[in-house]
C-alpha cells in the first residue's frame, strides 16, 4: 500500500519505474532528512515526526504521477499536501520562506541521486513530471507559509448565521405545528423534531466556539491520553452504520498514541459525515489508519463529484465557506471542517484533502503519534 492521498491500495496499477521508486521511499526520505539537517539550520533539531511532515504522501503522489494513464497529472494536482506542509512549517518551526524552498529542492535532487544509485533510469517524461510536481509544490507551500505567517483571521459570524438558520427554521416550524395540533402522538413527534434541531444547533455552536478560540490565538484545550485510534474509528463506523446502513469500510491495524479522544472522535465524525453528505449515495466510505515515521495518518475516502479546485482550500475557512453557500452553491461544508483542522493542528499535525473526478475525495488527518510535546506549538490566529 502506498501513502498517496487517494488511498491507492493496489500498486499493480503503477508503472514498473513507479513501483521501484516506491520501494526506495524510506531510503530517499532518510537521505533527504540527513541532507536537510546538514543544509537548513532551522531543520537541524526538528523532531522526526515534524521534519518528515507530509513528504511521504508527496513522494507516493510522485510515483502515481509518473505512471502513464494513472488519474494524477502531477503530484500536487487536486490535493493540499504542499499547502498543509507550508502551513505546518509556519506553525511548528522557525522556518522562513527560503527554508521551505530549500527543502523541496533538496528532495528533488535526493530523489534523482538515490534512483540513479539504485540503477533506476528515468525517461524524459518521468523526469519532467517530477520537476513540474516539485516546482508546483514549492509554489503552493510557500504561498501557504506566507498566509499562515500573516495569521489571517477568518470571519465566523456569517457562518454562524447561515449554518444555524436551517435547524432554527425547522424548530420554529415544529413549534407552529404543535400550536395547531391536538393529537398527542403528533405533538410528541413535533416536540422530538424541536429537540433534534436544537441539539444540532448546540453541536454547531460548540464547534464554532472551539474554532473561535483557535483563531483568536487560543489553543483547543486538549485532554491527552493514550488510546487505540482503531477503537474510536470502529465506534464512529458503528454509529454511522445505524443511521446510513453498512456502507463503511475500515482498513488498518491497531494504532496507539497520545491524543484527545473526544476531539479526535468529533473530527472523524465531521469527515465521515461530509463523506455521506457529499459522496455518491450508496457507495462505500472507506476509513484507513496507517502509521509511519512517528506519525498517524487517518484518511476517509468517498466516491462522487470532486471538490472544485478553487474551493479546496476554502472549505477549511469558515468565512469563505459561508460566503460560497450564501451565493447559492450547494449547502455549505459547515463549520465542522475548520474544527477538524483545528484539532489536527492543535495536536501538532494537519489535515489534507485530495479530490478529483477519477479518484474520489479523501481527507487525511496527519498527526504525531505522541502529541504531548506539541501542545504549546503556535497555531494560526
Amino acid at each position: 500500500m502506498t501513502m498517496a492521498n487517494d488511498q491507492n491500495l493496489d500498486t499493480d496499477k503503477l508503472s514498473p519505474t513507479a513501483r521501484k521508486m516506491l520501494g526506495l521511499r524510506d531510503e530517499v526520505l532518510l537521505e533527504w532528512g540527513k541532507r536537510l539537517r546538514q543544509t537548513v539550520k532551522e531543520a537541524e533539531k526538528l523532531p522526526q515526526p515534524i521534519l518528515i511532515n507530509t513528504l511521504p504522501a508527496l513522494y507516493c503522489n510522485l510515483a502515481e504521477a509518473i505512471t502513464p494513464g494513472y488519474p494524477r497529472a502531477t503530484a500536487d494536482e487536486g490535493n493540499t499536501v504542499a499547502t498543509e506542509h507550508g502551513g505546518e512549517r509556519a506553525r511548528l518551526t522557525n522556518y522562513n520562506a527560503h527554508s521551505v524552498i530549500s527543502e523541496y529542492q533538496i528532495l528533488r535532487w535526493t530523489i534523482f541521486d538515490v534512483l540513479k544509485l539504485n540503477g533506476i533510469q528515468l525517461n524524459d517524461d518521468e523526469f519532467f513530471l517530477i520537476n513540474v510536481s516539485i516546482d508546483g509544490s514549492i509554489r503552493e507551500a510557500v504561498n501557504a507559509f506566507a498566509l499562515a505567517q500573516a495569521a489571517l483571521h477568518e470571519g465566523f459570524i456569517a457562518a454562524l448565521t447561515h449554518d444555524l438558520r436551517n435547524p432554527l427554521s425547522n424548530a420554529l416550524v415544529y413549534a407552529e405545528l404543535i400550536k395547531c395540533s391536538s393529537d398527542l402522538a403528533k405533538i410528541k413527534e413535533f416536540a422530538q423534531g424541536i429537540t433534534d434541531n436544537l441539539s444540532r444547533m448546540d453541536e454547531m455552536i460548540r464547534d464554532l466556539l472551539d474554532s473561535v478560540k483557535f483563531h483568536a490565538g487560543e489553543r483547543l484545550h486538549l485532554r491527552l491520553e493514550e488510546f487505540d485510534i482503531q477503537k474510536v474509528v470502529k465506534e464512529v463506523c458503528d454509529q454511522f452504520t445505524v443511521a446510513h446502513g453498512p456502507r463503511f469500510r475500515f482498513v488498518g491495524n491497531t494504532c496507539k498514541g497520545w491524543w484527545d479522544r473526544e476531539a479526535i472522535k468529533r473530527a472523524i465524525e465531521n469527515i465521515v459525515g461530509n463523506a455521506v453528505k457529499y459522496g455518491a449515495p450508496d457507495t462505500p466510505v472507506r476509513i484507513n489508519i496507517d502509521s509511519q515515521n512517528g506519525r498517524m495518518l487517518l484518511s476517509v475516502h468517498n466516491e462522487g463529484e470532486p471538490i472544485p479546485p478553487e474551493q479546496i482550500e476554502c472549505i477549511f475557512q469558515v468565512f469563505r465557506r459561508a460566503v460560497a453557500a450564501k451565493e447559492g452553491n450547494k449547502e455549505g461544508w459547515g463549520i465542522g471542517l475548520p474544527y477538524v483542522r483545528n484539532v489536527a493542528e492543535s495536536h501538532g499535525g494537519s489535515v489534507a484533502v485530495d479530490s478529483a473526478i477519477n479518484r474520489g475525495t479523501t481527507f487525511t488527518i496527519d498527526i504525531p503519534l505522541d502529541s504531548r510535546a506539541y501542545q504549546d506549538a503556535p497555531t494560526l490566529g
